[in-house]
């Protein structure tokens, strides 16, 4: 995975979420999806030769820029690599990958698992989508292509939509460089029968998230889609590895939970 001594602190966070077997899942590294574009697959024990439900962590930064300022790609940070193989020990594969062009990279990568997922032991009708801060946008964009397969998302502390009143995503997406998919769309454009898990971090920082969030979630419900939303009080931006406490474990697990459930890859909880 390259030198860490290189690396930003951040890159080097690991989800605060830890269970049994996770850094011993197998990886398969490096298959190309698009031109020279890689992705990595986290493989579940699986009972016979039964394929997996998948989940696609989804990157709405590009590569390019990346390693100057961190060190390393996003699929290299440790926050990828442990949400992947705490997916991945929860019974579902998870798939992390390059990008040059974010927007497009994740409608490939899905495309690619519809062609090639059965062997690398996916299920291409079951894939859900996890998606976090300013990669969220990128995920929403990919929701309102429709995509066969896709049954289901989690949207975690993550940039939406802006409203006439609001310009607090396109001027994050300027200064964070992540890409704005939702620009000029709306709710209404997402569709009506895919879950979401919406997770909001009520001591999130980050000027307009949460407002542009808490209009997101009301559109949601004003529109009746399949929302569950969970408001994590006491959280700051990025819980998932700034917040060691049981609450952010159990949020986590809620989180697993939600996308085996959606996905059929059975009843247990993580």
């Amino acid at each position: 995975m390259g030198d860490t001594t290189a690396r930003h602190p951040i890159t080097l966070k690991r989800i605060v979420r830890n269970l049994e077997g996770m850094e011993r899942v197998e990886v398969t590294r490096n298959v190309t999806y698009h031109e020279d574009l890689k992705l990595d697959v986290y493989h579940p024990s699986q009972p016979g030769n039964e394929a997996a439900a998948a989940v696609v962590i989804v990157a709405g930064y590009r590569d390019v820029g990346v390693p100057l300022t961190l060190g390393c790609n996003l699929r290299e940070m440790e926050f990828v690599v442990s949400l992947a193989q705490l997916i991945a020990v929860s019974g579902m594969a998870a798939i992390a990958y390059s990008t040059s062009a974010p927007a497009e990279d994740a409608g490939r990568v899905v495309d690619y698992i519809a062609r090639m997922g059965g062997g690398l032991g996916i299920d291409p009708a079951r894939l859900g989508i996890w998606a976090a801060s300013g990669n969220v946008p990128v995920a929403l964009g990919l929701l309102m292509e429709r995509r066969r397969g896709i049954r289901a998302a989690v949207l975690s502390n993550g940039y939406t939509f802006d409203g006439p009143h609001g310009t607090a995503v396109a001027e994050a997406a300027a200064t964070y460089r992540f890409v704005n998919a939702t620009a000029g769309k709306t709710v209404r454009d997402l569709p009506t029968d895919v879950p979401m898990f919406v997770v909001r971090c009520g001591r999130d920082e980050n000027p307009g998230l949460n407002e542009a969030l808490d209009r997101f979630a009301i559109d949601a419900l004003e529109q009746n889609l399949p929302i569950t939303l969970i408001n994590h009080s006491a959280a700051p931006h990025g819980f998932e590895v700034n917040d060691e406490t049981a609450v952010s474990q159990h949020v986590l697990d809620e989180m697993v939970f939600f996308m085996r459930f959606h996905l059929g890859a059975g009843d247990r909880r993580a």
